[in-house]
């Protein structure tokens, strides 16, 4: 919710996997979340989220994520000091945003896992 803001719904990247004839060699991984015409490999309402700076928002481009649906685990092919070197250097996507509103969302709301309620 925060990075949005509102949480994201995901049906057009995996329409768009789908459509392209990936269904069987990508899978999708977010903090947002789906509705009930997703196809394929999707794991939503990943948190924190990576506004917050979860691991999401820490991964970069060639990392080796390992899915295994049979235990539900993910796990990402980094050392701890690898993460600690990322999450010190975080610093979140801040889309620019219209209204006052908006940003005031942004900054009070609370991850998803917590309600994504308003915290003053």
């Amino acid at each position: 919710p925060r990075g949005g803001p509102g949480m994201q719904e995901m049906l057009s990247p995996t329409s768009l996997i789908m459509g392209r004839g990936l269904g069987a060699d990508v899978a999708l991984i977010t903090d947002g979340r789906f509705s009930g015409a997703t196809r394929g490999l999707s794991i939503g309402h990943v948190s924190p989220e990576a506004a917050e700076g979860g691991m999401i928002g820490l991964l970069e481009d060639g990392d080796i994520i390992d899915i295994d649906v049979d235990t539900y685990a993910i796990n990402v092919r980094l050392s701890e000091e690898q993460i600690a070197e990322r999450r010190a250097k975080f610093k979140p996507i801040e889309k620019p945003l219209p209204y006052r509103w908006l940003r005031m969302y942004r900054k009070l709301v609370t991850n998803a896992s917590n309600g994504a309620i308003l915290e003053a």
